[in-house]
């Protein structure tokens, strides 16, 4: 038999015995199904309001999301709704004005009051609060108010022992109740309490409250129609399918079209150089870290670098004599060369090393010719005080000519 018929058999067994061995394996096997969660879909995630907006086409209203004003609605077709939903800081006054006469001639808007009102200033910097003369305020500001009223009122008129009467607590206080016509209960929605809108000039002919303040005021203006509200947290995605919420954007847009406006601040010109030419702006970027880095000021003349034949063995030395006078100090110089003379004394005079230091001074001074006291002063040490230039050299010149001299 072949070894390739031997191989293909081992391999036969092999596998036979595999499934043979699997089988009690994978009658133990149970199938069953699990669904895991992802999270939001990227469009969701991009589009807080995508859950509005698939409420509104499902029930036959047609929805457009826009990310500015450049174009409004044409309502003469059919009846336009305009929801200004996102931030509106950069609006400006001509866009404003725009927009008033937009709604004045049939349209329909929805708009979110963003500031608060400032009585100090008299206005709130909201462009279409303030044109409308709509006023914002914070509602716990508007209870402390209303506490001290109470307080200044009750105060000489109730005893203290007369008992208040309080009257019939309303359900569910932190909501916002809107009475329809011909339905007996309200609409309950999940306004923020933390926000109050007052009309000082009774514009408004409707409006949603909750037990402390007012969320929603609807006026006409002209022949349109304009609603404004606190806030729009309640139509976004994780808000929308509790209480009323959904309903309430529903009766708001009904029998007309909806456009949703999203984004409605503009770009400073660095932001749409940026968005549309980054590479411009780096090589500007680059360009001008390069003109400043050419034209700053250096704390110095540059060195030219010096030639490599002028390096001789006297500039070694000279610099190395620098360095230990830098490092050393001079009085190491000086017992330096005071040794060195010493040392050649030694080697000239036998047995210079046992005379006695005048003695050894005395024949110092015969054989350099000096002076015995001039010998005695270069070479006795020095207290430790810094010399002046002068004097060191003066020293150093006098301890090498004695060193010269032997």
């Amino acid at each position: 038999m072949s070894r390739r018929w031997i191989i293909g058999l081992v391999v036969a067994l092999m596998l036979v015995s595999l499934v043979i061995a699997s089988v009690p394996v994978l009658k133990r096997l149970e199938r069953y199904e699990e669904t895991v969660d992802q999270g939001p879909s990227p469009e969701a995630l991009a589009n807080p309001y995508l859950a509005a907006q698939t409420f509104l086409r499902q029930r036959n209203i047609q929805v457009k999301t826009v990310e500015t004003l450049t174009t409004l609605p044409d309502f003469r077709d059919q009846p336009q709704t305009l929801m200004l939903l996102d931030f509106r800081e950069r609006m400006t006054p001509s866009e404003v004005k725009r927009l008033l006469a937009w709604t004045r001639s049939g349209g329909r808007l929805l708009f979110v009051a963003e500031q608060l009102w400032d009585p100090a200033k008299g206005s709130s910097g909201d462009l279409l609060l303030d044109q409308l003369q709509i006023h914002q305020f914070l509602t716990q500001d508007l209870q402390e108010q209303d506490r001290e009223r109470q307080r200044e009122q009750l105060k000489p008129v109730i005893p203290l022992s007369t008992p208040v009467i309080q009257g019939p607590q309303t359900p569910w206080p932190e909501l916002t109740r809107l009475f329809v016509q011909n339905e007996n209960d309200p609409a309950y929605m999940s306004f923020d309490p933390a926000f109050h809108l007052d009309d000082p000039e009774d514009h408004a002919q409707s409006w949603a409250n909750s037990a402390d303040a007012t969320h929603l005021l609807q006026m006409v203006y002209g022949s349109g129609l304009i609603t404004v509200v606190t806030d729009a947290d309640l139509w976004k995605t994780q808000a929308i399918g509790e209480y009323d919420n959904a309903w309430l954007l529903w009766y708001l847009s009904q029998d007309s079209t909806v456009t949703m406006v999203l984004r409605t601040e503009h770009d400073n010109l660095f932001g749409l150089l940026w968005k549309y030419f980054p590479q411009a702006l780096l090589a500007l970027a680059l360009c001008l870290v390069a003109t400043l880095w050419h034209a700053g000021m250096r704390y110095g003349p540059m060195l030219p670098i010096p030639p490599r034949g002028r390096r001789q063995l006297s500039e070694h030395l000279r610099a190395s004599a620098d360095f230990m006078l830098r490092r050393e100090g001079q009085h190491a110089a000086l017992r330096a060369l005071q040794q060195d003379i010493l040392r050649r004394a030694r080697q000239r005079h036998p047995g210079f090393e046992t005379l006695a230091v005048t003695e050894q001074w005395q024949t110092l001074a015969r054989m350099t010719r000096q002076s015995t006291s001039s010998i005695g002063q270069a070479l006795r040490p020095r207290p430790e005080q810094r010399l002046s230039s002068s004097e060191f050299t003066r020293q150093v010149a006098y301890l090498q000519t004695i060193r010269n001299a032997l």
